[in-house]
């Protein structure tokens, strides 16, 4: 999922108790949501290297204790601040109020509920994650919730504004001031993203039975993989790979309707050419094939890539751009009818006499 529902998350599952066993926990809790999220400080080394490292080893089973411990000790160095500010002032007060205790076990399994939650949350939507990773390096997706959902948006700011705003009514009238507010809201949006889960879950395996019961292509179906949309739980996006094609569908499970013009929602497998056999060989090839478990490698010819010119060669030498593209992300909601240079996730390799790596470009950076 992206940062904000990763950062809403952590403020509820804080707020949904554990803050009223110690100090810092919806501190804790927002930063050990989002921590895992520190390897995109790959990306300064290129994009190639940005998609080695996403949702690699801080996206495991193994680092989140670490995440955890990273939040916590954040934590800590707040608090030590803190108190040398608190000390420095405390000869100007005569009683000073005590701060509220900080239970250092508590904190921590705050922080690894968090931290686990990021786990949860990536594994819902098609990206995935490699959660056993680097013992085992398959990819999981559960691919049922879309990696941006404004209805979970719209549940964790119900969350985080009606304390607040049920809390400045109570202070016009004189009503007193109530503890750990939110606790209920809290609970509330946590549930109702599970609920969501529960829902898009069946919906998605509503749809892929579908699927399996139309025959929707003219040769068997060797693998399908539905794609969610945003806010929609009855939409979803087909892809079906036969031996010599790819073909999508859209499905409606409200309706039980499944559309798909074998004339225009059908891409033919691209030939191999040495160009891009040399390209899957290539840093940016050998990676986005990890990762990209529905992507297609075709020569596209003398193709310049925005970004990175073509290379300069003598005339008895020739080069070809390879473009990489992943089906799960060329969806119309993600940006079907782009052109190619900008489709999402795409990366583009020139590749020389049908064996030389002159250039890879990863979503219009380049990889120095």
């Amino acid at each position: 999922m992206e940062p904000v529902t990763h950062f809403l998350t952590g403020a509820c599952i804080g707020r949904a108790g554990l803050n009223r066993k110690t100090a810092y926990a919806t501190v804790a809790a927002v930063l050990a949501a989002e921590a895992a999220d520190i390897d995109i400080l790959w990306g300064l080394a290129g994009p190639v290297e940005e998609l080695k490292h996403h949702r690699g080893i801080t996206h495991t089973f193994l680092a989140a204790p670490v995440m955890a411990a990273l939040a916590v000790g954040a934590v800590w160095l707040f608090d030590r601040w803190r108190k040398h500010r608190r000390a420095a002032a405390l000869s100007k007060i005569k009683a000073p109020t005590a701060p509220a205790p900080i239970r250092w076990g508590w904190l921590y399994l705050t922080a690894l509920i968090a931290a686990l939650s990021h786990l949860l949350l990536d594994w819902t939507n098609n990206y995935g994650l490699r959660p056993f990773f680097p013992f085992n390096p398959r990819w999981y997706a559960g691919s049922f919730v879309f990696i941006a959902e404004p209805v979970l948006w719209a549940l964790f700011f119900l969350a985080l504004v009606m304390p607040w705003l049920f809390g400045l009514v109570g202070g016009e009238i004189g009503a007193r001031r109530t503890p750990f507010r939110g606790q209920g809201w809290a609970i509330f949006a946590l549930s109702g993203m599970v609920l969501l889960w529960g829902w898009r879950w069946a919906e998605h395996a509503h749809a892929q039975a579908l699927v399996e019961n139309t025959q929707i292509a003219t040769a068997p179906v060797k693998r399908v993989a539905l794609e969610p949309y945003p806010v929609n739980p009855f939409r979803w996006h087909a892809i079906l790979e036969t031996a010599n094609f790819y073909q999508t569908a859209e499905i409606n499970t409200r309706t039980g309707s499944i559309e798909s013009d074998p004339t225009q929602d059908v891409l033919f497998k691209p030939p191999a050419t040495a160009a891009t056999e040399a390209a899957k060989r290539t840093p940016l090839g050998e990676v986005y094939l990890d990762w990209g478990t529905w992507a297609v490698v075709r020569d596209v010819g003398q193709m310049p890539v925005a970004g990175l010119a073509p290379p300069q060669l003598p005339p008895n030498r020739i080069w070809t751009t390879v473009e990489f593209t992943d089906l799960r992300f060329a969806y119309s909601f993600l940006g079907a009818g782009r052109t190619p240079q900008h489709a999402p996730l795409g990366g583009w390799v020139y590749i020389v006499d049908g064996r030389d790596d002159a250039g890879e470009v990863m979503n219009g950076r380049v990889q120095r």
